[in-house]
């Protein structure tokens, strides 16, 4: 397969009900560039217009801008625009994989042990972080498809499959502050939770796990066409395999992310990599709208007439 080009347009809108004397803001809405993974374009356009921005990266190495609004605002709108050009990755032998066991004794800390870079690198990821827990049922449920000798892979793959096929999406079922034992329970949620109850799954067994976000293609239903702003945002999993680097893993949809995934960048779970979050003087009470498109390439002209994206809107 070749490669192939998506422009993405993510609108984001507060709208408040009393004015806003001052707001911060981080934003990470920023494509990495990856093995695979080329941001050809990426611009942000804030209105009304920042008092002060930085750009800078994170410590996982994501793309940050900071900005500061210092006077009287209704609204916020933040549009992020960006080409991004994906390959296909090579094919993994998953069974080639080492075990999962051989995987869990590398990663695990030994007095005296000098761990490599690499190992060094993977460790944030196999503790509890704010949205991740380690518990005797996740590491149960794990345990179920990682048998005696499975390879790593092999296992990841699986335990993927057993997530999409006992937990049912429901958006209903959870709001961003669910814990994830509560989605265990349930068996229902989104991808946030879904790619939450699989890191918490891998990181009780002693593997490195890491929380995935960006975007997804999505199909229009037979048709129809495809509409400006019916996508959203996505999220997904990335295990660790010594020597080999990292490999993807998306539960909501049992499949490793090829030419639809998108990655904007990663972190120990959903707090590490949210698209927006900051702090506001004022406002009252606010409302957010949130609007997604992603289009290939070959498309792009049918859905943007002109051509190009529309202005911004207020």
């Amino acid at each position: 397969m070749s490669a192939i080009r998506y422009h993405l347009l993510h609108d984001t809108i507060y709208r408040y009900t009393h004015p806003v004397s001052e707001s911060r803001q981080m934003i990470r809405l920023s494509p990495r560039i990856l093995e695979g993974q080329r941001c050809l374009s990426h611009r942000l356009q804030i209105d009304p217009l920042p008092s002060r921005s930085e750009d800078w990266a994170d410590s996982f190495g994501n793309l940050v801008r900071t900005i500061d609004l210092e006077s009287s605002h209704e609204h916020l709108l933040i549009r992020a625009e960006s080409w991004v050009e994906l390959t296909p990755p090579e094919h993994t032998e998953f069974d080639a994989s080492p075990t999962w066991e051989h995987v869990r004794d590398t990663l695990a800390y030994r007095a005296g042990r000098a761990l490599s870079p690499e190992i060094l690198a993977a460790s944030p990821f196999c503790f509890e972080s704010p949205h991740i827990r380690l518990k005797r049922e996740f590491a149960a449920y794990a345990l179920k498809v990682f048998t005696p000798g499975r390879p790593l892979l092999a296992g990841v793959q699986d335990l993927m499959a057993r997530i999409f096929n006992e937990f049912t999406f429901d958006p209903e079922a959870t709001d961003v502050a669910t814990p994830v034992t509560a989605v265990f329970a349930k068996r229902r949620g989104v991808c946030q939770d879904l790619s939450h109850v699989m890191i918490s799954c891998l990181r009780s067994i002693g593997l490195a796990a890491r929380y995935v976000s960006g975007y997804l293609l999505t199909l229009p239903p037979p048709g129809k066409p495809r509409l400006v702003g019916a996508d959203a945002t996505h999220a997904w999993v990335s295990v660790f395999c010594p020597g080999a680097g990292w490999f993807d893993f998306d539960p909501t949809n049992n499949t490793t992310p090829r030419l639809e995934h998108i990655t904007v960048g990663w972190g120990r779970d959903f707090a590490d990599v949210s698209p927006v979050r900051g702090v506001i003087l004022g406002a009252g009470s606010h409302t957010l709208d949130i609007s997604v498109t992603v289009v290939p390439e070959s498309e792009f002209s049918l859905i943007y007439e002109n051509g190009t994206s529309i202005d911004l809107m207020t």
